[in-house]
């Protein structure tokens, strides 16, 4: 399957980070393909484009804040959980996306 993944805490800084490299990390290892847009202390970074959106099953939003640019995944198959819920269990996010 193929997915996109936004992450973002409140200060921006390592759970954000922690939450992509999970989730990258699993995708792979499960066999999916991911691309991760974090946004944090440094902006938006590996942003998401229309055509990292393009063919899409699911975007998953792990995030603790209001992120910017949401209208983007407008109509698109949203799964939203906390930033610690993709550190400690990416696969079960993944799998929730799956569903």
């Amino acid at each position: 399957m193929k997915f996109a993944a936004v992450t973002a805490c409140p200060t921006g800084i390592a759970h954000t980070y922690m939450a992509a490299e999970q989730l990258e990390k699993t995708a792979k290892v499960m066999g999916h393909q991911i691309k991760v847009e974090t946004q944090g202390a440094m902006g938006i970074e590996n942003e998401l484009m229309s055509g990292d959106l393009r063919g899409v099953d699911a975007v998953i939003l792990a995030v603790d804040i209001e992120i910017e640019k949401r209208e983007r995944f407008d109509g698109m198959r949203i799964v939203q959980v906390p930033v610690q819920q993709a550190i400690k269990n990416p696969k079960g996010v993944i799998e929730k996306a799956m569903a």
